[in-house]
């Protein structure tokens, strides 16, 4: 009956996983990926060296840990993107717990590095941030919470993705970790709206976004010097903020040359929070342009094959992650510009980070699986039949 009222796409009989694998894949979102990780090593080449040398290692570290965690991350990727959505979903809901448990844990087993922020789990060869790996299991637990409320006798999932985010959201502010609770709000709301979330509800979730940053920065100092920072008309040469304008300035539209640069000896953060100031100044404009426009491949191929999609669970959790797959990076770019104030998020597949670039990956590849192409037929055509 289901095949009467939504037609069908004759299935291969016993077609290996790999042919089918290639066949469905977006093949270009999939190329700008391996694009980014392979832009990311030749930054990494560049910005990681000083780095290594004030710390008595190899010059090349750095890049090494970016290749091997990259390579880790890409394969990740791959191996999620050949699951059904219904394994994607299990897989976003075990992780969601796993990683909300580690970050409850922060307070008693955490690190902050001495950056002010208990965000890490050390276990000496390697360290682990919860949050990243929080955000692809929030949005598919969010997601399928919203679509199962959509079914008749459905739970109430919109509640209680509200609590989950309220809860999350407090934990994250309590690290402190401002930037990373934005992005949930953002993804929830994200994935809220396309669910059908009526519009007061969206200005109330603003109102009360804006009374939870009114608080931060009156109660956090960190928070009060990261926005006065920001709002001040006067750049300090001595900061991040601004040793990374000057360097895009003196990028201008080619670049200072490869290996030329100077950002990146001052910069304690130019292979991480500031690589597209070390990417601007070496390889100018042109670069940094190459790299917006793989991330808008990404991102809007990733949101036009969702139009396509029937599943309501696969239409949420898909967009939901390629917005804040999407945000991450904006933002990013954005504190880079001074557009957006100070905050520690890197750059997805770009910069050096190991809980980021497998975090990365595994948000990718949920995404990839999700927008597979799958035997259905076009939603017009649905209803162009029902309509005679």
């Amino acid at each position: 009956m289901t095949e009467m009222v939504y037609g069908s796409m004759p299935g291969r009989v016993m077609e290996p996983i790999l042919p089918r694998w290639w066949r469905s894949i977006d093949r270009w979102s999939l190329a700008a990926v391996f694009a980014l990780f392979g832009i990311g090593i030749l930054l990494g080449l560049a910005a990681s060296v000083p780095l290594a040398q004030r710390n008595g290692l190899d010059a090349f570290y750095y890049v090494k840990r970016q290749a091997f965690f990259g390579g880790l991350g890409l394969a990740v990727m791959l191996g999620i993107s050949m699951m059904p959505p219904a394994m994607v979903r299990r897989l976003g809901v075990l992780g969601f717990l796993a990683a909300f448990a580690a970050m409850a844990l922060l307070p008693f087993i955490g690190t902050d590095f001495g950056k002010g922020a208990v965000r890490w789990i050390s276990f000496g060869f390697a360290s682990v941030q919860p949050s990243e790996f929080l955000k692809p299991g929030f949005i598919v637990l969010t997601a399928w919470l919203m679509a199962a409320a959509q079914e008749v006798n459905g739970p109430r999932g919109k509640s209680m993705s509200f609590l989950v985010t309220f809860i999350i959201v407090l934990l994250l502010a309590l690290q402190p970790d401002f930037g990373q609770a934005a992005l949930i709000i953002f993804g929830w709301s994200v994935v809220y709206f396309i669910a059908g979330a009526p519009m007061t509800l969206i200005a109330l979730v603003l109102g009360l976004v804006g009374s939870g940053a009114m608080f931060a920065y009156n109660t956090s100092e960190h928070f009060a010097r990261r926005i006065n920072g920001f709002l001040s008309t006067e750049i300090d040469p001595r900061t991040q903020i601004g040793y990374a304008t000057n360097a895009i300035q003196e990028g201008g539209f080619f670049g200072v040359g490869v290996g030329e640069g100077q950002v990146k000896w001052s910069l304690p953060d130019a292979h991480t929070d500031f690589i597209i100031a070390v990417a601007a100044e070496e390889y100018g404009l042109l670069l940094v342009l190459c790299i917006i426009a793989l991330y808008a491949t990404i991102v809007v191929r990733s949101l036009f094959r969702l139009m396509r999609e029937r599943d309501p669970f696969i239409r949420l959790a898909g967009a939901g992650l390629a917005c804040i797959f999407a945000v991450q990076a904006m933002v990013n770019m954005g504190v880079a510009v001074r557009l957006l104030p100070a905050k520690g998020m890197t750059l997805p597949f770009v910069s050096y980070g190991g809980s980021s670039v497998i975090a990365a990956g595994i948000t990718l590849g949920m995404l990839l699986a999700l927008t597979r192409t799958r035997p259905q037929g076009q939603i017009g055509e649905i209803l162009f039949r029902r309509g005679r």
